[in-house]
C-alpha cells in the first residue's frame, strides 16, 4: 500500500484539492433487471461526476421477469418502497404484468440513456497497474467482442438468470414440443394436447393448473416431497372470499390512486405479515410447529379425492427447508380426471414421450421441464481479481463462497455485488434488500469520491467473519434440515449459500450504516488524510457558487424544540433525521429542488 507523500524530510498530509472536490468515476453496472434498474436509480441521484454504463445480455430490461413469468408472491409487495402501485388487477400479478412496472420505473427515471442492451460479459478482469476493470463484452446480435473500462463494478445479475435441463437420458432425443419454463414458447398451443411436467418447485408448482384445463391430460413428475403452505396474507385474502388469487376491483384501484395514505396502509398490512414469519425458520420454534400442522391439514383436505397423493407429497421435514410456495390451486389441480401424479423415477426420455423405471411409457406431445436454474454462482461470466485470482476458483478452493455482507470480496478490489451468495431471503421481502444492496454500493462510491480513495475492498478478517456466522447462524434453522433444496446447491445436506443469515429486517439493518472500519483502502496520493484537503472549499476558490447553502432550505419547525435524542427517534432509526442535515450540506451546490425531489421519492438516508 503507498505510504504517504515524502520529500526525504518530513510527511505531507496536506492534499492539493479543495475538501469537496470529487474525482469523476466510471462505474459499470451488469444486470438490466431488478438490481441494475436500483442502481441507475440511485448512483446517478447521490453521487456526484458519475459515467454510468449498464450492460445487459438480453435486448429488453427486466432481467428475471423478462425471462421467466411465473410469479408466487403478491404483486403489492414486489415493488420499490417508494414507487407505489395502487394499480395492480390481481393479488399474484402475472410475470408480463410485473415486468410492465419495472419498464415504467426506467421510463420515469429515464435509465435506458445508460443502458447497452443485448451485450453479453464474457469476463471481468482487475487490471492493478491502472486499478480500473477490464471488461469483455460480446454483441448478441453481430458477434462483435468490444472491451470497455471502469473504476467500479457493480454485479447484479441475479441467482435465476441461467437456466438448465435436467440430467435426463434422451432428453433431446423427443421428437414432441420440448420447453423449459424460464424458456416459455408462447407461440406453441397446448390446448387438446397430453403434457408432461417434470418438476414440483416453485416453476411446477405455478404452470400446473394454469394449463390442466386446457390439456387431454397432464402427467405430473414428482421426484420429491414438498409443502404447499397457505395463501400469503391469507386473512386479506379470506375476507374476498378467495381461496388463492382474485382480482382488485377498478372502484379500489381509483380508490388508492385518488388516496395514496389508504394505499399505503394496504400495503402495510401486506409487508406486516410478511415480515412476521421469520421465527417460523428456526426448528422447534411454536410457529415452526404450528406451521407443520396447519398445512399438513390444508395439504390433507386439499388432496382428499386422491389421498394416496397427499402420502407421497407431504414431507417429514419443516416447511421452508425448501422455498415455500403457496400454490393456489395446484393440489385442486392434481386432483382432476386429467391429471397423474407420478412419484417413479424418470429412466429415460424417447421420441414419443418417457419410459419410467417400472418399465412404463406414457406417449405425449409435449415436454415442460419445470426443474429450475443453475443457483452455483459458478456459472457467472469469469471474474479475475488482484494478481489474476478467479473468483469461482477461490470459492470453490474454500468450499464455500465467501463475502462480505453478500456484496463484497477481499482481493476484488471496487466490486460490489447485488443478489450474490448468502443474498436470498427465509423470511421476510427480497425486494427491500435489494435495494440496501444499491444503497450500500452508493454510499462507498460516495466515500471513494469524497475522501479520494482509489481502491477499497473488505478484509479478509471481515469476510472470514460473515462467512463464519453463515454455518453457525444455520445450524439451528429448518434450512439446514435434510431436504433437497436450492438453498443448499440442489443437495440434501450441506452448506447453506444461497440464504442471508437472518430475517430481512435483519438484513436492513445491517446495511443501513456501513461499517467502514470493516474494509480496506489505497488513497489516489497515498495519503489517508487527503480528505481534508488543502483547508478550502470549493465555495472559497469559485466566486459564483453560493456561498449561503445553509440557508436554503426550510427549519424543521416540528422539531426544533425537541432533544437531539428525542429528533432521533422520531425518525425511527438512529440518526435519520442528522444524517438528512448533513446530506444537505454534502450537497453544497444544489438547492432545496434535490431535497424536495428526494422528500418525493421517500428517500431517507442513514447515517454512515
Amino acid at each position: 500500500m503507498p505510504s504517504i507523500i515524502s520529500n526525504g524530510t518530513k510527511n505531507h498530509v496536506l492534499s492539493r484539492r479543495s475538501i469537496d472536490d470529487v474525482r469523476p468515476l466510471k462505474v459499470i453496472v451488469i444486470g438490466a433487471g431488478v438490481s441494475g434498474i436500483l442502481a441507475g436509480i440511485r448512483f446517478p441521484q447521490r453521487v456526484k461526476d458519475i459515467e454510468l454504463v449498464i450492460y445487459d445480455k438480453n435486448e429488453e430490461v427486466g432481467g428475471t421477469w423478462f425471462e421467466n413469468r411465473y410469479p408466487d408472491i403478491p404483486a403489492h409487495s414486489y415493488q420499490l418502497s417508494f414507487e407505489s402501485n395502487p394499480s395492480w388487477s390481481t393479488f399474484y400479478a402475472g410475470g408480463a404484468e410485473i415486468l410492465e412496472y419495472w419498464k415504467r420505473i426506467v421510463k420515469k427515471y429515464d435509465l435506458r440513456k445508460y443502458m447497452k442492451l443485448g451485450n453479453k460479459v464474457l469476463e471481468a478482469r482487475w487490471d492493478d497497474s491502472v486499478h480500473k476493470w477490464v471488461l469483455k463484452l460480446q454483441n448478441i446480435k453481430t458477434g462483435e467482442i468490444f472491451e470497455d473500462t471502469g473504476d467500479a463494478m457493480f454485479r447484479g445479475v441475479g441467482g435465476l438468470n441461467v437456466w438448465k435441463w435436467p440430467d435426463i437420458r434422451g432428453l433431446h432425443d423427443f421428437e414432441g414440443k420440448l420447453m423449459h419454463s424460464a424458456e416459455w414458447d408462447h407461440t406453441y398451443d397446448y390446448k387438446g394436447k397430453k403434457v408432461a411436467i417434470i418438476g414440483a418447485g416453485s416453476s411446477g408448482i405455478q404452470i400446473t393448473p394454469s394449463i390442466q384445463p386446457h390439456v387431454t391430460r397432464l402427467d405430473h413428475y414428482v421426484r420429491g416431497r414438498t409443502w404447499i403452505s397457505t395463501t400469503f396474507v391469507a386473512d386479506q385474502v379470506a375476507a374476498r372470499g378467495a381461496t388463492g388469487n382474485f382480482a382488485y376491483s377498478e372502484e379500489e384501484k381509483q380508490r388508492w390512486s385518488q388516496n395514496p395514505k389508504e394505499y399505503i396502509e394496504y400495503r402495510r398490512v401486506i409487508e406486516d405479515e410478511l415480515q412476521s414469519s421469520h421465527s417460523a425458520t428456526h426448528r422447534g420454534s411454536a410457529m415452526n410447529l404450528e406451521g407443520i400442522e396447519e398445512f399438513t391439514k390444508l395439504m390433507k383436505g386439499r388432496l382428499a379425492k386422491k389421498p394416496q397423493i397427499a402420502e407421497h407429497l407431504i414431507p417429514n421435514f419443516s416447511p421452508g427447508c425448501k422455498r415455500l410456495t403457496p400454490g393456489p390451486g395446484y393440489l385442486e389441480s392434481l386432483t382432476e380426471n386429467n391429471v397423474e401424479v407420478i412419484p417413479i423415477p424418470i429412466d429415460q426420455i424417447n421420441a414419443t414421450g418417457i419410459r419410467t423405471s417400472d418399465g412404463k411409457q406414457r406417449d405425449v406431445d409435449m415436454i415442460v421441464c419445470a426443474t429450475g436454474f443453475d443457483t452455483s454462482n459458478l456459472h457467472q461470466f469469469p471474474i479475475f481479481g488482484r494478481d489474476g485470482i478467479k473468483l469461482q476458483e477461490k470459492w470453490e478452493a474454500a468450499d464455500r463462497p465467501e463475502t462480505y455482507l453478500t456484496m463484497a470480496v477481499d482481493g476484488f478490489p471496487n466490486f460490489f455485488m447485488s443478489l450474490g451468495p448468502n443474498s436470498a431471503v427465509g423470511s421476510g421481502n427480497l425486494l427491500l434488500l435489494i435495494e440496501s444492496f444499491a444503497e450500500y454500493a452508493t454510499k462507498a462510491l460516495e466515500k471513494m469520491q469524497t475522501e479520494n480513495i482509489l481502491t477499497m475492498e473488505p478484509s479478509a478478517r471481515s469476510v472470514k467473519n460473515f462467512s463464519d456466522f453463515c454455518e453457525e447462524y444455520f445450524e439451528d434453522t429448518v434450512f439446514s434440515e435434510d431436504c433437497s433444496s436450492w438453498y443448499k446447491g440442489g443437495k440434501k445436506k450441506g452448506r447453506v449459500n444461497a440464504l442471508w443469515p437472518g430475517s430481512s429486517l435483519h438484513a436492513m439493518q445491517s446495511m443501513a450504516r456501513p461499517r467502514w472500519e470493516d474494509w480496506e483502502y489505497i488513497y489516489v496520493d497515498g495519503n489517508p488524510w487527503s480528505w481534508f484537503g488543502d483547508g478550502w472549499s470549493r465555495m472559497d476558490r469559485d466566486l459564483e457558487m453560493n456561498k449561503t447553502y445553509y440557508l436554503d432550505y426550510e427549519p424543521k419547525m416540528a422539531h426544533e424544540d425537541l432533544p437531539r435524542e428525542t429528533m432521533r427517534n422520531r425518525a425511527g432509526v438512529d440518526g435519520d433525521i442528522v444524517d438528512e442535515n448533513a446530506k444537505e450540506v454534502a450537497e453544497a451546490t444544489k438547492n432545496s429542488k434535490r431535497k424536495a425531489e428526494d422528500e418525493l421519492n421517500g428517500d431517507m438516508k442513514m447515517l454512515e
